[in-house]
């Protein structure tokens, strides 16, 4: 009987150690992946940061854009008033027309 005992006793031993093996493996492997996690989301919010800047850089560019073309508007509208009025009386005449109905 202690052939019996002596055989399952490093048989035992060897699950043992494979299941601590392995233990150590998962650990291991849940490691790597918390640190990519952490890897792709600092690649996510610099990526974010990236495109909230270039954003914004658009958008100053846009109203730059928008008060340039009302400044030229005002400017004209200064040098050519009579032109002014005739294409708001013309545009206003189009306008009534399109929206009433007879």
């Amino acid at each position: 009987m202690t052939t019996a005992n002596s055989k399952s006793a490093p048989n035992s031993n060897d699950k043992e150690k494979e299941l601590e093996a392995s233990k150590a493996a998962v650990a291991e492997a849940y490691e790597k992946l918390m640190e990519a996690k952490n890897h792709f989301k600092a690649a996510a919010e610099s990526a974010g940061v990236d495109m909230k800047t270039d954003a914004a850089e658009q958008l100053k560019k846009g109203r730059d854009k928008a008060s340039d073309l009302t400044d030229q508007a005002s400017a004209y509208m200064k040098e050519n008033p009579l032109k002014t009025m005739g294409i708001a009386f013309a545009a206003g005449f189009i306008a009534s027309k399109f929206l009433t109905r007879k």
